[in-house]
């Protein structure tokens, strides 16, 4: 939303925007209730969601954890926990456009420099699962394209 007011902004300098130019602002209106009540379910189940994708990705490769000898268990929950918020956010205000250039452009770097791409697309992956499994689909019809964003941005498959 933020970035598409943005780029409305530049693009009716001088003039009114037409109907189809506006026509995003009328669906976010509409859209709302559910982003708010998917945003706050995320809130709510946000504990749930990551022990049961720490659950399911240790039963799929208990050494997605692991470096070397050094389990990065806890600096991979709360790396989680901080995307699956900025996640949220990006659910409430419909910018996915925002979260990729604000939070996961800087983080692919930060995960990349420990070589934790393959966990992450693991991670993803899972939470798409998950989600889907503890959200109504019309709630996971938002969340997952974004968790998908997320993980093809931080994961094996970005470019």
């Amino acid at each position: 939303m933020l970035s598409q007011l943005k780029r409305l902004s530049l693009e009716v300098d001088g003039r009114y925007a037409s109907d189809a130019e506006l026509q995003f602002m009328s669906d976010y209106v509409k859209s709302f209730n559910l982003r708010l009540q998917t945003y706050q379910k995320l809130q709510e189940i946000e504990s749930k969601l990551i022990e049961q994708t720490y659950a399911k990705m240790r039963s799929l490769d208990p050494t997605l954890f692991m470096q070397g000898k050094d389990d990065f268990t806890s600096k991979w929950k709360t790396d989680t926990i901080r995307t699956l918020r900025y996640i949220a956010v990006a659910v409430l205000i419909n910018d996915p456009d925002t979260l990729r250039e604000r939070f996961l452009i800087w983080f692919q770097t930060v995960l990349r420099s420990f070589r934790a791409e393959r966990t992450t697309d693991v991670t993803y992956q899972v939470l798409q699962e998950v989600v889907k499994q503890d959200l109504t689909p019309p709630q996971a019809s938002l969340v997952c394209p974004i968790l998908e964003l997320t993980r093809r941005s931080l994961g094996l498959t970005s470019s």
